[in-house]
């Protein structure tokens, strides 16, 4: 259940046109649901801002069907994200929960459905190379799902850095800036050097040998010099974009004594 959900029933109650006991029975769905092979937390989107996520591995395209539409059915705002989801995963999910929208390669791909209004946050998401894209694809589909719709600044690696050079303005006006760089991983020190923004790195498996899948971008982007550079694990594009909607949607910090109702569509606070 999202906030929205929650105070329609509060009021349904206060209107006479629920009764109490019906009222006790929806609550009780509001902590999680057991659906045997997974309990869904419904009360994610009032904690957090954001509503649990299906993580796609592991699970029978049946079962990832399943969740989302308890997600779906539970929540009347709420966005709910299907990520590294597999061709026959997403054609389940798509057939059995009509109106999402798939984006990514095939057997890697992230469904979006009921994505949240637009927000006027400014949120980059920049690659080093074409090679960084899939990981891209999935922050991209993550932050538009949340309304945090990206503006992508695609292989601007420190190979050329004339080529990241050109974006300073971009860079200067972000609220927040993703960097996902495989090989070395310097693209996230040279940025984080750029702009006041929060910074997210995300190091990815490409590049060749002594990248080791991944693990040496990962390295240099914990070791980095520029300070307070925040990095997720290797291609996890998904976390990046929560890390980046946990600056702008968390509940707590929008809530205002002199404002209340900031919290009724969790709305950002004035810019």
């Amino acid at each position: 259940m999202d906030e929205a959900g929650l105070r329609q029933l509060i009021d349904d109650v206060r209107g006479g046109t629920l009764s109490p006991d019906d009222a006790v029975s929806a609550l009780r769905l509001l902590p999680f649901s057991d659906l045997g092979f997974a309990r869904v937390d419904h009360h994610r989107h009032i904690r957090q801002g954001m509503a649990e996520a299906v993580y796609g591995p592991g699970k029978t395209p049946a079962q990832a069907a399943r969740i989302v539409g308890e997600l779906l059915a539970r929540s009347t705002t709420a966005p709910v994200v299907l990520t590294r989801a597999s061709a026959a995963m997403v054609d389940e999910a798509l057939a059995t929960n009509p109106g999402g929208s798939a984006t990514g390669p095939s057997n890697h791909a992230t469904v979006v459905w009921r994505p949240a209004p637009p927000r006027p946050e400014r949120v980059l998401v920049m690659t080093a190379g074409t090679a960084d894209l899939p990981v891209a694809d999935e922050c991209d589909a993550t932050l538009t799902a949340h309304g945090l719709a990206p503006t992508r600044i695609t292989d601007v690696g420190v190979a050329g850095i004339h080529r990241l050079l050109d974006q300073l303005p971009a860079l200067t006006e972000a609220d927040a800036v993703v960097v996902i760089a495989g090989m070395e991983g310097a693209l996230a020190s040279v940025v984080g050097g750029l702009t006041g923004a929060p910074v997210v790195a995300v190091p990815t498996s490409a590049g060749y040998g002594a990248a080791f899948e991944g693990v040496t971008a990962l390295l240099a982007m914990v070791a980095s010099c520029a300070a307070g550079i925040t990095v997720v694990g290797i291609d996890n594009g998904f976390g990046a974009a929560s890390a980046v909607a946990r600056m702008f949607l968390n509940p707590a910090r929008l809530a205002s004594p002199s404002e209340p109702d900031h919290l009724t569509d969790v709305g950002p606070a004035p810019r």
